[in-house]
């Protein structure tokens, strides 16, 4: 039975962050494994712990700092995640959304989402980076939804649709960015599973066969959130592991926060032209 959070608790959180600053973000960055280091550019910025915050989940794995900071990055008020909560760390899909949520009562419009994912398509390798173009909602497909339970109506519908979860527009910004950077950005479906587990290689075979690119344990229930309350989102995978189809090499959250090093660079030059191409 999932933890559920009603709207009072997602504007006394709400409220809170509005008490510590005065800045109105207009974009939300969601920072995954190992690419914490965007967080540390936003000019003059406010930073709150999680924990700070009443309801609000905290953070406990390894390469994720855990706070919030809000500032002004690239001519735009931002509102970053400088690291995520997972659906593994045994919070309900309700609590690991809740920042979302808490960023719709905010007034934001869009969301940057990031992750460090595992390269499934067989081209793909460590350091790259890319674009998400669509998700295999495998969580929900097996029972868990972020949006199950009583539906928020004064957030969104009931049932709604994830045709173009990821904002076409704001993908052809990154194109452009990332092209005149000369930043070679992969293309394709992000699969999001529960972890924390890494996946077998019967697991990562099925993956591919069924169309997934990357595959990681995060970013999908984010991202319907985000959708159920109309905010415009844009994805990026860090690829920070090749997929072991044969079961030849061991993966490890070591290498993925490493892989991160390299991955960093190019995904903040991405997110630093995309919010000045908005």
């Amino acid at each position: 039975m999932q933890t559920q959070i009603g709207l009072k608790q997602i504007d006394e959180a709400a409220q809170a962050v509005r008490a510590r600053t005065s800045v109105q973000p207009q974009v939300a960055i969601i920072l995954g494994s190992g690419l914490n280091d965007l967080a540390d550019s936003v000019q003059n910025a406010v930073r709150i712990p999680f924990g700070d915050l009443p309801h609000f989940p905290v953070s406990t794995v390894h390469g994720h700092a855990g706070r919030l900071v809000i500032g002004e990055l690239e001519g735009q008020n931002v509102f970053v995640m400088q690291g995520r909560i997972h659906y593994y760390e045994g919070y309900s899909l309700a609590q690991v959304t809740l920042p979302v949520r808490i960023m719709q009562r905010l007034g934001i419009g869009t969301l940057i989402v990031t992750n460090a994912a595992g390269g499934v398509h067989p081209d793909f390798q460590p350091g790259d980076v890319m674009l998400i173009t669509d998700h295999l909602n495998l969580m929900g497909m097996t029972g868990a939804n972020p949006l199950m339970g009583p539906n928020l109506d004064e957030l969104g519908p009931r049932f709604p649709d994830m045709s173009q979860a990821y904002d076409r527009s704001l993908g052809d910004i990154a194109r452009r960015v990332a092209k005149e950077n000369k930043i070679t950005m992969r293309e394709g479906v992000y699969a999001g599973l529960s972890g924390p587990s890494f996946e077998s290689p019967a697991d990562l075979r099925f993956l591919r066969g069924v169309g997934a690119d990357a595959v990681g344990m995060s970013t999908v229930p984010e991202v319907i959130v985000a959708r159920h309350g109309s905010m415009r989102s844009l994805g990026f995978s860090g690829i920070s592991n090749k997929a072991n189809l044969d079961g030849s090499t061991v993966t490890t959250h070591e290498e993925v926060i490493e892989a991160g090093k390299l991955i960093t660079p190019k995904i903040e030059k991405i997110i630093r032209g995309v919010l000045r191409g908005m």
